[in-house]
């Protein structure tokens, strides 16, 4: 339960993985096939879940260093965050996601990014809501 409501985002799925979906304000308007390594047919120009969720957590992630080093007083140049997801099967057929994020910082030790990885990693509402779920791989990258 929250002290202050910040934001809501509304999306509507049709089709699910092989379908449409578009944001309340039409920001977001994208067609959504499974990839060919899914034995989707890569539609051009087309997107997948695994891609809208990487997008998401490499920017939310990303703020979320940001807003670490500011509350240190540790000046960054702009960060850099790949999300790499990765949809998979365990053992007995379900499904289950593992994400890996690489972080750069221009002018920052890779001892430095990672200990602010590791920050960040507490604070990054993603990170909170993935907690304990999926495997969540933390890479600083020199």
């Amino acid at each position: 339960h929250f002290v202050k409501n910040l934001y809501t985002a509304r999306a509507t799925a049709t089709g699910g993985r092989n379908g449409h979906a578009r944001t309340d304000d039409g920001v977001v308007d994208v067609t959504i096939t499974p990839p060919k390594a899914m034995g989707g047919p890569g539609t051009a120009g087309a997107t997948n879940p695994e891609q809208l969720f990487a997008t998401g957590y490499a920017a939310c992630f990303g703020s979320a260093v940001e807003f670490v080093a500011r509350q240190r007083k540790t000046p960054l140049k702009p960060v850099e965050i790949t999300a790499d997801v990765t949809l998979g099967t365990e053992e007995g057929g379900a499904f289950r996601l593992a994400v890996t994020l690489t972080g750069r910082i221009p002018d920052q030790s890779k001892a430095a990014v990672d200990e602010l990885m590791h920050a960040a990693h507490e604070v990054c509402p993603y990170s909170r809501a993935t907690r304990g779920n999926i495997d969540v791989n933390l890479v600083a990258a020199g």
